[in-house]
């Protein structure tokens, strides 16, 4: 099943991002302990009334900003591009502007379903302009306020009219991997690679120009399914003009994923975007793999070296494998599928229970949390709850005095027990007492 998207687009300080985080129902943002992770989302799957969807955040667009005809048009046309819906946000308040008119003109050649939401209805001077936007010349308008929820069921009514209700699908038992990272760092150049070095390629699955195109190819006898993200062959240098917008495709692919290639091109070293999507995979509990492609052009560093350096710059992430590869030349690239295979094994790991309580409980003997104000945590009973990645759950005395470095410890101690690389894992403490 295909999601559809939506992008909020309008001009700037209108309330897109009070919009967006309604929509989401949260405020997004990211665990502070975890580097590497960017801390604003202009983009999040979401659901309303049993409907799921991609939603959009754009940058305001400003006809006075000097570069505006480059970057910010850029940006409200990949926005565009993605969405199956769009709501123009305006401010009731405000009244219209120039740039509201400016807005309308490039949804107008769109093609695209238009939901004008004019926000900050609640004010005297915003029932006073609220006739005027009907002359933006678009089909449908909702008086709204982002900030006090008024229409905001009538807008959400509006804007998801024709999306299908969640079905309950059987989940696929193929492993599904993508193929993430930032523009030109030869994604395209290793699906091709990876397909055509000794595979048998089953089908090709190409959904819309929005979508990804699924390869379905055999490796050993077995099936896998390859996201292909370098799937951008029309109008790809819209999303190669603006860095920002290019993760859209690698959070798109993430989501549909159970293992993440991280591609990292070898000449241009490691960039702080890397670590920005390979952070999301992290977070989206996906299994991870970082691939350093191009490595046949790189003379004055040896792999130990490369690694080292890759671990310092991704230390959210040091359980990923790291493979070293040219898709060009295909040197090394029979490398890659073993690993896929091993961390595609590891997500899916189920311990036994009495294995794991051998290892927690020896792990808590070995290294007894502190005490804080003369109370100590005590763990009773784990249990694995759930995979993909592997969950961990455990019975406490009292969950809040469960430290981060205790934490991290507990998650190392399993790694040192269990295979466990590449895939992220969960640890959540529950009170013995039921109260949680």
């Amino acid at each position: 099943m295909r999601l559809p998207t939506v992008a909020i687009v309008g001009r700037p300080n209108v309330g897109k991002s009070t919009l967006f985080n309604k929509i989401v129902g949260k405020k997004i943002s990211i665990i502070e302990d975890t580097p590497g992770v960017t801390r604003d989302r202009i983009y999040q799957e979401t659901i309303y009334e049993r409907k799921p969807f991609y939603l959009i955040d754009t940058g305001g667009i400003d006809a006075s900003i000097q570069s505006f005809n480059q970057e910010i048009r850029m940006q409200a046309e990949v926005a565009i591009q993605e969405a199956d819906v769009i709501i123009f946000l305006t401010d009731g308040k405000e009244g219209l502007t120039e740039n509201d008119y400016l807005v309308r003109d490039i949804l107008r050649k769109s093609k695209k379903k238009i939901v004008v939401a004019i926000n900050k209805i609640d004010t005297k001077e915003a029932q006073e302009n609220l006739y005027d936007f009907y002359e933006l010349g678009f089909d449908t308008y909702i008086p709204i306020s982002a900030i006090h929820n008024t229409g905001f069921i009538d807008l959400m009514d509006a804007v998801t009219l024709d999306f299908k209700e969640k079905e309950s699908e059987e989940e696929d038992p193929r492993l599904k991997i993508s193929m993430i990272g930032r523009p030109n760092v030869g994604k395209s150049s290793l699906t091709n690679a990876l397909l055509n070095e000794e595979r048998v390629v089953v089908s090709h699955v190409a959904g819309t120009t929005r979508d990804a195109i699924n390869s379905v190819f055999k490796y050993h006898g077995n099936e896998y399914v390859l996201i292909d993200t370098a799937g951008i062959r029309k109008k790809g240098k819209i999303f190669e003009s603006v860095e920002k917008y290019s993760l859209l495709r690698s959070m798109k692919a993430i989501d549909q994923s159970d293992i993440c290639l991280m591609i990292i091109n070898a000449e241009e070293g490691i960039k702080e975007q890397d670590k920005h999507i390979a952070g999301y995979a992290t977070e989206k509990g996906k299994g991870l793999i970082l691939v350093v492609n191009k490595w046949d052009t790189v003379k004055d560093q040896s792999i130990p070296e490369y690694t080292k350096l890759i671990r310092t710059e991704f230390q959210f992430a040091t359980y990923a494998p790291i493979v070293f590869l040219s898709a060009l030349t295909k040197k090394r690239i029979h490398t890659l599928m073993p690993e896929v295979i091993k961390v595609g094994e590891n997500i899916q790991r189920e311990i036994k229970t009495s294995i794991l309580n051998q290892v927690i409980m020896d792990s808590y003997q070995l290294n007894l949390p502190p005490t804080y104000k003369t109370n100590r945590l005590k763990i009773y009973f784990a249990n694995q709850s759930g995979k993909k990645p592997p969950k961990f759950t455990l019975r406490v005395n009292n969950k809040k005095l469960v430290h981060f470095s205790y934490y991290r410890y507990l998650e190392n101690q399993l790694r040192k027990n269990f295979e466990l690389e590449g895939t992220p894992i969960i640890i959540q403490f529950k009170n013995r007492s039921g109260d949680e």
